[in-house]
């Protein structure tokens, strides 16, 4: 007989689990709080590590967004803007895409529309109560929230997927409080409708002072995406009064009309993440037959740029212990965990870091942060023309002059194609 999953959560995470599970030889189930799917939503990029687990998973048609003619530009003070790197410039060669991109790819792949798969059993509106456990099997009180419909059901595994605040992780492990750190910091990530006036469609900028920072993330055949985030004290008061007005409130002084048109575009957004800014640490992603992944088991929290990579990594891991284990159930999520998390542990430690490169906290790392990014640019300006110079020297000795066959772009500088 086919072991039985249930999965809460139907975001990156939660599908991830269902498709590595279904290919281990497992019937998942997924639930989720709300009444239909998400589509569209914020920028985030794939590592390398994200790329190699979407392809264990069998993501074919995974949509992704690199912009081949931006420029990421830097507003300063005085609203000039002048060339800088991109986040796409980090050296592990991250790729771009929305959170709809992923979550398209893993819900095509669920659906079973491969030849001889059949599709994962979805349940819209439905929420766990209440999760006990033995030896055997974990029951678990399921409630559909449209109709207050209350029922149990019986699993061989339940896998929290259901993100920061996870309903599972409360239940089985223990009060939010336990496990989320606060980093004094809020985020605002959405949509704009189109690029800011005078910018290229695929143009990033990027407009930082202390303690606060915009972002836009210019973005292959779609508008781009925006993230607002700001660092703060009182997280309780964020949440209080009209988002965006206390959003315009804290980036009142920060006047050039990109911002104001970031600013401007929220009201009309289809939707928005607004949220203070965590990670989550836990001494163990699993007690018996109840585990966690994603964000309710390591949140890396947007700033590390790696939880999409992380959670693709969850499933396919989960999937390939469980083909590897499938009469050992017991010593699975032990193995699952040792092999992630020294990758989890590295991110969550690297994110304090990248915090600061997506918004210093005070003037000195404000005053660092420019000092790096002008001479990261100049270092890449002056690497491009010695590629050139050696290039042209090469025609020059061969005594021939080869006509140029296009330009290759990397992240916004025109590079000679070689």
């Amino acid at each position: 007989m086919r072991k039985r999953a249930l999965i809460v959560g139907l975001g990156i995470a939660g599908m991830s689990a269902a498709v590595g599970l279904r290919e281990a030889g497992w019937d998942p189930v997924v639930v989720e709080r709300a009444p239909r799917r998400r589509t569209g939503g914020y920028f985030v990029n794939l590592m390398p590590e994200g790329v190699n687990a979407a392809a264990d998973l069998g993501l074919d048609d995974l949509h992704t967004r690199d912009p081949e003619r931006g420029t990421t530009w830097v507003l300063n003070r005085r609203g000039h803007r002048r060339p800088a790197l991109s986040w796409l410039d980090l050296p592990s060669r991250p790729t771009a895409m929305v959170r709809g991109d992923v979550e398209a790819a893993l819900w095509h792949t669920m659906a079973g529309r491969r030849q001889g798969e059949g599709g994962v059993e979805v349940r819209m509106a439905t929420v766990p109560l209440e999760i006990v456990q033995d030896d055997r099997a974990v029951e678990v009180m399921l409630e559909d929230v449209s109709s207050g419909t209350r029922y149990r059901e019986t699993f061989d595994l339940v896998i929290g997927a259901d993100g920061l605040r996870s309903t599972v992780r409360r239940l089985a492990f223990g009060p939010h409080e336990r496990f989320m750190t606060s980093w004094n910091a809020m985020i605002c990530a959405f949509g704009p409708p189109e690029q800011a006036p005078s910018f290229g469609a695929q143009d990033s900028i990027v407009s930082a002072r202390p303690g606060r920072a915009v972002w836009v993330f210019g973005l292959a055949d779609r508008a781009p995406t925006a993230l607002l985030t700001y660092c703060t004290k009182d997280i309780d008061a964020q949440f209080t009064g009209d988002r965006t007005e206390r959003l315009r409130a804290v980036f009142h002084d920060m006047g050039h009309p990109a911002v104001r048109h970031v600013l401007d575009a929220l009201p009309q957004a289809p939707d928005h993440l607004f949220d203070s800014v965590h990670q989550v640490k836990t001494d163990r992603w699993s007690t018996g037959r109840v585990m966690v992944t994603g964000d309710a088991a390591w949140c890396l929290n947007l700033f590390s740029g790696v939880g999409t990579t992380a959670a693709l990594r969850g499933g396919a891991e989960l999937g390939r212990v469980l083909r590897e284990r499938p009469d050992h159930l017991g010593a699975a999520p032990a193995a699952w965990e040792a092999g992630l998390r020294p990758f989890v542990a590295t991110h969550q430690r690297m994110a304090r870091l990248k915090h600061q490169w997506f918004v210093p906290t005070n003037r000195v790392l404000a005053g660092v942060r420019a000092l790096a990014m002008h001479l990261a640019v100049n270092a890449r300006r002056a690497d491009t023309e010695a590629r050139l110079l050696r290039a042209a020297l090469r025609d020059e000795v061969g005594g021939t002059c080869h006509p140029q066959s296009g330009t290759r772009r990397h992240r916004g500088t025109a590079v000679p194609g070689s």
